[in-house]
Protein backbone atom coordinates (compact mmCIF):
# COMPACT_ATOMS: atom_id res chain seq x y z
CA UNK A 1 0.00 0.00 0.00
CA UNK A 2 1.02 3.60 -0.61
CA UNK A 3 0.28 6.53 1.68
CA UNK A 4 0.08 10.03 0.24
CA UNK A 5 0.00 13.30 2.16
CA UNK A 6 -1.54 16.16 0.18
CA UNK A 7 -1.05 19.69 1.55
CA UNK A 8 -3.27 21.76 -0.70
CA UNK A 9 -3.23 25.45 -1.53
CA UNK A 10 -5.25 27.55 -3.94
CA UNK A 11 -3.00 26.94 -6.94
CA UNK A 12 -0.83 23.93 -6.05
CA UNK A 13 -0.50 20.75 -3.99
CA UNK A 14 2.56 19.59 -2.04
CA UNK A 15 2.47 15.78 -1.91
CA UNK A 16 4.63 13.09 -0.35
CA UNK A 17 4.40 9.36 -1.09
CA UNK A 18 5.34 6.94 1.70
CA UNK A 19 5.56 3.16 1.81
CA UNK A 20 4.25 0.92 4.60
CA UNK A 21 7.41 1.50 6.66
CA UNK A 22 7.11 5.29 6.56
CA UNK A 23 9.95 5.83 4.07
CA UNK A 24 9.44 8.87 1.86
CA UNK A 25 9.50 7.59 -1.72
CA UNK A 26 8.91 10.87 -3.53
CA UNK A 27 7.90 14.47 -2.85
CA UNK A 28 6.53 16.86 -5.46
CA UNK A 29 4.67 20.11 -5.95
CA UNK A 30 1.77 19.66 -8.36
CA UNK A 31 -0.31 22.40 -10.00
CA UNK A 32 -4.04 22.59 -9.37
CA UNK A 33 -6.29 21.30 -12.15
CA UNK A 34 -6.19 18.63 -14.84
CA UNK A 35 -2.44 18.84 -15.35
CA UNK A 36 -1.76 18.38 -11.66
CA UNK A 37 -4.12 15.43 -11.40
CA UNK A 38 -2.47 13.73 -14.38
CA UNK A 39 0.94 14.16 -12.77
CA UNK A 40 -0.49 12.80 -9.50
CA UNK A 41 -1.59 9.61 -11.27
CA UNK A 42 1.84 9.23 -12.90
CA UNK A 43 3.60 9.79 -9.59
CA UNK A 44 1.58 7.13 -7.79
CA UNK A 45 1.66 4.63 -10.65
CA UNK A 46 5.44 4.65 -10.57
CA UNK A 47 5.45 2.91 -7.19
CA UNK A 48 2.59 0.43 -7.68
CA UNK A 49 3.06 -3.10 -9.05
CA UNK A 50 1.30 -4.01 -12.28
CA UNK A 51 -1.46 -6.00 -10.53
CA UNK A 52 -2.22 -3.25 -7.97
CA UNK A 53 -5.50 -1.33 -7.80
CA UNK A 54 -6.10 2.35 -7.00
CA UNK A 55 -7.74 1.32 -3.71
CA UNK A 56 -4.27 0.46 -2.39
CA UNK A 57 -3.43 4.18 -2.39
CA UNK A 58 -4.53 6.11 0.70
CA UNK A 59 -4.59 9.91 0.40
CA UNK A 60 -4.81 12.27 3.38
CA UNK A 61 -5.87 15.88 2.73
CA UNK A 62 -7.26 18.69 4.88
CA UNK A 63 -10.58 19.00 3.06
CA UNK A 64 -13.41 16.72 2.02
CA UNK A 65 -14.82 18.68 -0.92
CA UNK A 66 -13.87 20.33 -4.18
CA UNK A 67 -13.02 19.14 -7.71
CA UNK A 68 -9.61 17.77 -6.64
CA UNK A 69 -11.08 15.55 -3.94
CA UNK A 70 -13.86 14.35 -6.22
CA UNK A 71 -11.30 13.47 -8.89
CA UNK A 72 -9.28 11.44 -6.37
CA UNK A 73 -12.40 9.53 -5.30
CA UNK A 74 -13.46 8.97 -8.91
CA UNK A 75 -10.03 7.47 -9.64
CA UNK A 76 -10.60 4.86 -6.93
CA UNK A 77 -8.19 6.09 -4.25
CA UNK A 78 -9.11 5.92 -0.58
CA UNK A 79 -9.34 9.57 0.46
CA UNK A 80 -9.33 10.72 4.09
CA UNK A 81 -10.39 14.30 4.71
CA UNK A 82 -9.06 15.42 8.10
CA UNK A 83 -9.80 18.47 10.19
CA UNK A 84 -6.91 20.99 10.15
CA UNK A 85 -6.91 20.84 13.94
CA UNK A 86 -6.32 17.07 13.80
CA UNK A 87 -3.46 17.58 11.37
CA UNK A 88 -1.92 20.28 13.57
CA UNK A 89 -2.01 18.01 16.62
CA UNK A 90 -0.35 15.17 14.69
CA UNK A 91 2.31 17.57 13.41
CA UNK A 92 3.06 18.55 17.02
CA UNK A 93 3.62 14.88 17.87
CA UNK A 94 6.22 14.61 15.13
CA UNK A 95 8.04 17.87 15.89
CA UNK A 96 7.98 19.99 19.05
CA UNK A 97 10.12 22.80 17.60
CA UNK A 98 7.14 24.55 16.04
CA UNK A 99 8.72 24.57 12.57
CA UNK A 100 6.21 24.47 9.72
CA UNK A 101 6.37 24.24 5.94
CA UNK A 102 4.21 22.90 3.13
CA UNK A 103 6.62 20.02 2.56
CA UNK A 104 6.60 19.12 6.26
CA UNK A 105 2.78 19.29 6.32
CA UNK A 106 2.59 16.81 3.43
CA UNK A 107 4.96 14.50 5.34
CA UNK A 108 2.81 14.75 8.50
CA UNK A 109 -0.38 14.00 6.55
CA UNK A 110 1.18 10.94 4.92
CA UNK A 111 2.38 9.68 8.31
CA UNK A 112 -1.04 10.40 9.79
CA UNK A 113 -2.95 8.26 7.30
CA UNK A 114 -0.30 5.52 7.57
CA UNK A 115 -0.40 5.22 11.37
CA UNK A 116 -3.89 6.43 12.35
CA UNK A 117 -6.21 5.68 9.46
CA UNK A 118 -8.37 3.53 11.77
CA UNK A 119 -9.24 6.77 13.61
CA UNK A 120 -9.95 8.83 10.50
CA UNK A 121 -13.12 9.14 8.45
CA UNK A 122 -12.88 8.18 4.82
CA UNK A 123 -14.46 10.63 2.41
CA UNK A 124 -17.53 9.10 0.80
CA UNK A 125 -18.75 10.58 -2.44
CA UNK A 126 -22.28 11.99 -2.37
CA UNK A 127 -24.58 11.66 -5.34
CA UNK A 128 -24.70 14.44 -7.91
CA UNK A 129 -28.18 15.50 -6.83
CA UNK A 130 -27.04 15.72 -3.19
CA UNK A 131 -24.13 17.92 -4.26
CA UNK A 132 -26.53 20.14 -6.19
CA UNK A 133 -28.83 20.41 -3.16
CA UNK A 134 -25.83 21.39 -1.03
CA UNK A 135 -24.84 24.16 -3.44
CA UNK A 136 -28.27 25.80 -3.60
CA UNK A 137 -29.12 25.23 0.08
CA UNK A 138 -25.89 26.81 1.27
CA UNK A 139 -26.27 29.70 -1.16
CA UNK A 140 -29.82 30.32 0.08
CA UNK A 141 -28.75 30.28 3.73
CA UNK A 142 -25.76 32.53 3.03
CA UNK A 143 -28.05 35.09 1.40
CA UNK A 144 -30.29 35.03 4.47
CA UNK A 145 -27.30 35.53 6.76
CA UNK A 146 -26.16 38.44 4.57
CA UNK A 147 -29.63 39.98 4.79
CA UNK A 148 -29.49 39.74 8.58
CA UNK A 149 -26.12 41.51 8.65
CA UNK A 150 -27.35 44.34 6.44
CA UNK A 151 -30.55 44.62 8.48
CA UNK A 152 -28.53 45.08 11.65
CA UNK A 153 -26.47 47.76 9.92
CA UNK A 154 -29.64 49.51 8.81
CA UNK A 155 -31.06 49.40 12.33
CA UNK A 156 -27.83 50.80 13.78
CA UNK A 157 -27.81 53.68 11.29
CA UNK A 158 -31.46 54.57 11.96
CA UNK A 159 -30.83 54.63 15.70
CA UNK A 160 -28.06 57.17 15.17
CA UNK A 161 -30.05 59.77 13.24
CA UNK A 162 -33.70 58.70 12.79
CA UNK A 163 -34.98 56.71 15.83
CA UNK A 164 -38.58 57.63 14.99
CA UNK A 165 -38.37 55.36 11.93
CA UNK A 166 -37.61 52.34 14.10
CA UNK A 167 -40.67 53.08 16.21
CA UNK A 168 -42.87 53.78 13.20
CA UNK A 169 -41.94 50.65 11.28
CA UNK A 170 -41.84 48.39 14.35
CA UNK A 171 -45.21 46.71 13.52
CA UNK A 172 -43.68 45.81 10.16
CA UNK A 173 -40.14 44.48 9.59
CA UNK A 174 -37.07 46.31 8.37
CA UNK A 175 -36.69 43.74 5.58
CA UNK A 176 -40.31 44.06 4.48
CA UNK A 177 -40.97 45.42 0.99
CA UNK A 178 -43.15 48.24 2.36
CA UNK A 179 -40.57 49.39 4.93
CA UNK A 180 -37.79 49.38 2.33
CA UNK A 181 -39.96 51.27 -0.15
CA UNK A 182 -40.80 53.99 2.39
CA UNK A 183 -37.19 54.29 3.57
CA UNK A 184 -35.98 54.62 -0.01
CA UNK A 185 -38.59 57.30 -0.70
CA UNK A 186 -38.04 59.20 2.56
CA UNK A 187 -34.74 58.35 4.28
CA UNK A 188 -34.58 61.61 6.30
CA UNK A 189 -36.85 62.75 9.17
CA UNK A 190 -37.96 65.80 7.21
CA UNK A 191 -38.92 63.79 4.13
CA UNK A 192 -40.62 61.09 6.20
CA UNK A 193 -42.74 63.68 8.03
CA UNK A 194 -44.15 64.78 4.66
CA UNK A 195 -45.39 61.30 3.72
CA UNK A 196 -49.15 61.23 3.33
CA UNK A 197 -51.45 58.48 4.53
CA UNK A 198 -52.18 57.65 0.89
CA UNK A 199 -48.49 57.13 0.10
CA UNK A 200 -47.99 54.95 3.15
CA UNK A 201 -51.17 52.98 2.42
CA UNK A 202 -50.05 52.32 -1.16
CA UNK A 203 -46.78 50.82 0.07
CA UNK A 204 -48.62 48.67 2.62
CA UNK A 205 -51.08 47.52 -0.02
CA UNK A 206 -48.30 46.45 -2.38
CA UNK A 207 -46.81 44.44 0.49
CA UNK A 208 -50.24 42.81 1.09
CA UNK A 209 -50.61 44.02 4.67
CA UNK A 210 -53.85 43.83 6.65
CA UNK A 211 -55.65 46.65 8.43
CA UNK A 212 -53.94 49.12 6.13
CA UNK A 213 -55.82 52.28 7.18
CA UNK A 214 -55.03 51.94 10.88
CA UNK A 215 -51.41 50.99 10.27
CA UNK A 216 -50.84 53.84 7.82
CA UNK A 217 -52.24 56.39 10.29
CA UNK A 218 -50.11 55.03 13.14
CA UNK A 219 -46.98 55.11 10.98
CA UNK A 220 -47.61 58.69 9.90
CA UNK A 221 -48.11 59.83 13.49
CA UNK A 222 -44.92 58.07 14.62
CA UNK A 223 -42.91 59.65 11.81
CA UNK A 224 -44.13 63.13 12.77
CA UNK A 225 -43.32 62.88 16.49
CA UNK A 226 -40.52 65.00 17.90
CA UNK A 227 -37.20 63.24 18.46
CA UNK A 228 -33.52 63.97 18.93
CA UNK A 229 -31.68 64.29 15.65
CA UNK A 230 -28.39 65.10 13.98
CA UNK A 231 -27.17 68.20 12.08
CA UNK A 232 -28.53 68.45 8.57
CA UNK A 233 -25.25 67.56 6.85
CA UNK A 234 -24.77 64.51 9.09
CA UNK A 235 -28.37 63.47 8.48
CA UNK A 236 -27.76 63.67 4.73
CA UNK A 237 -24.71 61.44 5.05
CA UNK A 238 -26.66 58.85 7.04
CA UNK A 239 -29.50 59.03 4.50
CA UNK A 240 -27.04 58.16 1.71
CA UNK A 241 -25.87 55.06 3.59
CA UNK A 242 -29.47 54.05 4.30
CA UNK A 243 -30.39 54.33 0.61
CA UNK A 244 -27.47 52.06 -0.27
CA UNK A 245 -28.38 49.52 2.40
CA UNK A 246 -32.03 49.57 1.34
CA UNK A 247 -30.99 48.87 -2.26
CA UNK A 248 -28.87 45.91 -1.11
CA UNK A 249 -31.71 44.52 1.04
CA UNK A 250 -34.19 44.86 -1.82
CA UNK A 251 -31.87 42.87 -4.10
CA UNK A 252 -31.24 40.26 -1.40
CA UNK A 253 -34.98 39.77 -0.87
CA UNK A 254 -35.49 39.11 -4.57
CA UNK A 255 -32.54 36.72 -4.82
CA UNK A 256 -33.57 34.84 -1.67
CA UNK A 257 -36.99 34.17 -3.21
CA UNK A 258 -35.35 33.01 -6.43
CA UNK A 259 -32.89 30.75 -4.63
CA UNK A 260 -35.67 29.30 -2.48
CA UNK A 261 -37.32 28.10 -5.67
CA UNK A 262 -34.07 26.44 -6.70
CA UNK A 263 -33.82 24.73 -3.30
CA UNK A 264 -37.33 23.34 -3.62
CA UNK A 265 -36.75 22.16 -7.18
CA UNK A 266 -33.48 20.36 -6.44
CA UNK A 267 -34.54 18.91 -3.11
CA UNK A 268 -37.73 17.50 -4.64
CA UNK A 269 -35.66 15.40 -7.04
CA UNK A 270 -33.79 13.57 -4.27
CA UNK A 271 -35.08 10.04 -3.51
CA UNK A 272 -34.86 10.65 0.27
CA UNK A 273 -36.89 13.87 0.17
CA UNK A 274 -40.06 12.20 1.48
CA UNK A 275 -38.18 10.69 4.41
CA UNK A 276 -36.78 14.09 5.39
CA UNK A 277 -40.13 15.85 4.98
CA UNK A 278 -41.82 13.27 7.22
CA UNK A 279 -39.59 14.25 10.16
CA UNK A 280 -41.17 16.51 12.80
CA UNK A 281 -40.27 20.18 12.42
CA UNK A 282 -38.79 19.84 8.92
CA UNK A 283 -40.06 21.59 5.80
CA UNK A 284 -38.64 21.82 2.31
CA UNK A 285 -35.92 24.41 2.95
CA UNK A 286 -34.89 22.93 6.30
CA UNK A 287 -34.94 19.41 4.87
CA UNK A 288 -32.67 20.52 2.04
CA UNK A 289 -30.22 22.04 4.53
CA UNK A 290 -30.09 18.90 6.65
CA UNK A 291 -29.66 16.66 3.60
CA UNK A 292 -26.97 18.94 2.21
CA UNK A 293 -24.86 18.81 5.37
CA UNK A 294 -25.34 15.10 6.13
CA UNK A 295 -24.90 13.99 2.52
CA UNK A 296 -26.28 10.76 1.12
CA UNK A 297 -23.21 8.56 0.62
CA UNK A 298 -23.93 4.99 1.68
CA UNK A 299 -21.93 3.81 4.67
CA UNK A 300 -20.72 7.26 5.73
CA UNK A 301 -22.35 6.85 9.14
CA UNK A 302 -21.93 3.36 10.56
CA UNK A 303 -24.57 3.92 13.23
CA UNK A 304 -26.78 6.58 14.79
CA UNK A 305 -24.03 7.56 17.22
CA UNK A 306 -21.59 8.45 14.45
CA UNK A 307 -24.26 10.59 12.77
CA UNK A 308 -24.96 12.35 16.08
CA UNK A 309 -21.26 12.97 16.61
CA UNK A 310 -20.95 14.53 13.18
CA UNK A 311 -24.08 16.59 13.76
CA UNK A 312 -22.55 18.04 16.93
CA UNK A 313 -25.65 17.25 18.99
CA UNK A 314 -24.02 14.47 21.03
CA UNK A 315 -22.58 15.85 24.30
CA UNK A 316 -18.95 15.55 25.40
CA UNK A 317 -18.13 14.04 28.81
CA UNK A 318 -15.05 15.20 30.70
CA UNK A 319 -14.01 13.07 33.67
CA UNK A 320 -10.95 13.28 35.90
CA UNK A 321 -10.89 11.58 39.30
CA UNK A 322 -14.16 12.35 41.07
CA UNK A 323 -15.03 15.22 38.74
CA UNK A 324 -17.35 14.50 35.84
CA UNK A 325 -18.97 17.16 33.64
CA UNK A 326 -20.96 17.08 30.42
CA UNK A 327 -20.54 19.83 27.82
CA UNK A 328 -22.01 20.78 24.47
CA UNK A 329 -19.78 20.40 21.42
CA UNK A 330 -18.30 23.70 20.26
CA UNK A 331 -16.45 22.29 17.23
CA UNK A 332 -19.14 21.42 14.74
CA UNK A 333 -20.71 22.13 11.38
CA UNK A 334 -22.36 25.52 12.00
CA UNK A 335 -24.87 25.14 9.18
CA UNK A 336 -26.00 21.69 10.33
CA UNK A 337 -26.24 22.70 14.01
CA UNK A 338 -28.31 25.75 13.05
CA UNK A 339 -30.70 23.62 10.95
CA UNK A 340 -31.14 21.00 13.70
CA UNK A 341 -31.76 23.71 16.30
CA UNK A 342 -34.50 25.21 14.15
CA UNK A 343 -35.98 21.75 13.59
CA UNK A 344 -36.11 21.03 17.32
CA UNK A 345 -37.77 24.38 17.99
CA UNK A 346 -40.45 23.68 15.39
CA UNK A 347 -40.91 20.05 16.43
CA UNK A 348 -41.95 20.91 20.00
CA UNK A 349 -44.80 22.94 18.51
CA UNK A 350 -46.12 20.32 16.12
CA UNK A 351 -45.35 16.87 17.58
CA UNK A 352 -46.90 15.76 20.87
CA UNK A 353 -44.21 13.18 21.64
CA UNK A 354 -41.43 15.70 21.11
CA UNK A 355 -43.31 18.22 23.25
CA UNK A 356 -43.71 15.68 26.05
CA UNK A 357 -39.97 15.02 26.01
CA UNK A 358 -39.26 18.77 26.06
CA UNK A 359 -41.61 19.32 29.02
CA UNK A 360 -39.91 16.50 30.92
CA UNK A 361 -36.49 18.05 30.33
CA UNK A 362 -37.70 21.47 31.44
CA UNK A 363 -39.21 19.94 34.57
CA UNK A 364 -35.70 18.70 35.42
CA UNK A 365 -34.43 22.32 35.28
CA UNK A 366 -32.77 21.83 31.91
CA UNK A 367 -32.46 25.17 30.09
CA UNK A 368 -34.40 25.83 26.90
CA UNK A 369 -31.37 25.67 24.59
CA UNK A 370 -29.97 22.57 26.31
CA UNK A 371 -33.37 20.89 25.96
CA UNK A 372 -33.44 21.73 22.25
CA UNK A 373 -29.97 20.20 21.86
CA UNK A 374 -31.14 16.98 23.50
CA UNK A 375 -34.25 16.93 21.34
CA UNK A 376 -32.11 17.54 18.25
CA UNK A 377 -29.88 14.65 19.29
CA UNK A 378 -32.89 12.32 19.53
CA UNK A 379 -34.28 13.52 16.22
CA UNK A 380 -30.94 12.84 14.49
CA UNK A 381 -31.07 9.26 15.76
CA UNK A 382 -34.64 8.89 14.53
CA UNK A 383 -33.66 10.33 11.14
CA UNK A 384 -30.79 7.84 10.88
CA UNK A 385 -33.17 4.94 11.46
CA UNK A 386 -35.64 6.24 8.90
CA UNK A 387 -32.94 6.72 6.27
CA UNK A 388 -31.47 3.29 6.98
CA UNK A 389 -34.81 1.53 6.54
CA UNK A 390 -36.14 3.96 3.91
CA UNK A 391 -39.31 4.54 5.93
CA UNK A 392 -41.18 7.70 6.85
CA UNK A 393 -41.35 9.02 10.39
CA UNK A 394 -43.89 7.32 12.62
CA UNK A 395 -44.45 8.80 16.05
CA UNK A 396 -45.45 5.52 17.71
CA UNK A 397 -42.36 3.72 16.39
CA UNK A 398 -39.91 6.56 16.99
CA UNK A 399 -40.93 7.07 20.62
CA UNK A 400 -41.94 3.51 21.49
CA UNK A 401 -39.14 3.29 24.08
CA UNK A 402 -40.96 6.01 26.05
CA UNK A 403 -44.46 4.61 25.68
CA UNK A 404 -44.55 3.30 29.27
CA UNK A 405 -43.43 6.55 30.92
CA UNK A 406 -46.04 8.77 32.59
CA UNK A 407 -45.12 11.74 30.39
CA UNK A 408 -45.63 9.83 27.17
CA UNK A 409 -48.86 8.32 28.46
Amino acid sequence: MLFVGDDWAEDHHDVEVQDEHGRALRTARLPEGVEGMARFHELVAGFLPDDATPSQVLVCIETDRGPWVRALIAAGYQVYGVNPKQAARHRELMSVSGAKSDKADAHALADMVRTRRHQLRQVAADSDIAEAVKVVARAHQTLIWERTRHTLRLRAALREYFPAALHAYQPLTLTGADTLELLAKAPTPAAAAKLSVAQISAALKRARRRDIAAKATAIQQALRTAHLGQPEIVTGAYAATVRATVAVLTTLNAEIRTMEGQVEAHFGQHPDAEVYLSQPGIGTVLGARVLAEFGDAAGRYTDAKSRKNYAGTAPITRQSGKTKTVHARFVHNDRLVDALHVQAGAAILHDTAVRAYYDELRARDVSHNAALRQIGNRLVGILHGCLKTKTRYNQATAWSHRATTPIAA
